[in-house]
């Protein structure tokens, strides 16, 4: 009812039981904030997990309470809360880019490429659809982005080609689904009764589809879903270790690069922050750290002698 992603809904189901097992299986009807204070601050002190992973605990616990159980919980006040941590980005040099991308071929190099080329993250690109992409104004258009916002990126003339010739050999998979009556996409609640047709129309397909059909596991419907984020992700791995590269990189560290390269390029923060979908520009100038010319751009006085 919430719209909520399948994802979203796994964690949530999964952080209720952990709640549910920690406390012996007690029903949560008959536990309350202490109850939940303990759990949280167990995930603390004795888990050692990260501030992130304790708040998406708190919000499945939060949510099981006042959606579920319709309870109103007190302020949480005697949680031991996980320090948040900072970290700066990994950044890889033009010349590392160059040595992983070499090294990933077919379409998970394409998907590469764009990582690097736009700026999207990784299931933007995995779920990025034939409609969203503008070779007339060499731009493509990121739907339902984190925050459920949209925005807008280049696309690289470099892969206007490639990306095209992608599309067409596509274009023959749809045509081979809908021949057997297995055309069928994912859509959104909404569109999907708005739009009864669209989940059989090409404008509407993924453009890196899965090999094969799968069931859906909320409808049941058999449908060809978007390729499988897992493969990418392999796929940078090996790259990065046949590249003999040091650097803990993977497809997000893409998008890191993509944008410190265009600060390092002289390109305005504020344009960079648009083509991320930064909500804030504190969040983007965090890639003012890591540009190369040392911490904060200061020359060492070693280099003055």
């Amino acid at each position: 009812m919430k719209h909520y992603s399948i994802r979203t809904e796994t964690q949530y189901v999964h952080w209720i039981k952990r709640f549910i097992l920690f406390h012996d299986k007690r029903h949560p009807r008959e536990m309350g904030a202490p109850e939940v204070e303990a759990f949280l601050t167990d995930l603390a002190v004795v888990g050692g997990v990260s501030a992130s992973t304790q708040n998406q605990a708190l919000s499945a616990l939060l949510f099981l309470y006042r959606e579920v159980l319709e309870v109103q919980l007190p302020w949480l006040d005697n949680v031991t809360r996980a320090k948040p941590s900072r970290r700066l980005p990994v950044v890889l040099t033009p010349a590392e880019v160059r040595a992983v991308l070499g090294r990933m071929e077919g379409v998970h190099g394409l998907m590469g490429r764009l990582l690097y080329g736009t700026g999207m993250r990784l299931m933007e690109c995995v779920r990025l659809r034939v409609k969203d992409v503008d070779f007339g104004c060499n731009e493509i258009l990121i739907r339902d982005g984190k925050g459920g916002k949209d925005r807008v990126t280049m696309l690289p003339a470099a892969l206007a080609v490639p990306l095209t010739e992608h599309l067409q050999r596509r274009r023959l998979i749809f045509e081979d689904d809908l021949a057997a009556g297995k055309a069928e996409v994912w859509l959104p609640d909404a569109l999907v009764r708005k739009y009864p047709n669209a989940a059989t129309a090409w404008a509407w397909q993924f453009v890196f589809c899965s090999g094969s059909h799968s069931t859906d596991p909320r409808s049941g419907r058999v449908r060809r879903h978007h390729i499988d984020e897992k493969l990418l992700q392999r796929a940078m791995k090996k790259a990065v270790v046949a590249a003999r590269l040091a650097k803990p990189a993977t497809p997000h560290t893409l998008r890191h690069s993509f944008a410190t390269h265009l600060l390092e390029s002289g390109q305005d923060i504020r344009t960079v922050q648009e083509l991320l979908g930064h909500s804030d520009v504190s969040t983007t100038m965090i890639y003012t750290h890591v540009l190369n010319k040392g911490g904060r751009g200061v020359t060492s006085p070693l280099d003055r002698l």
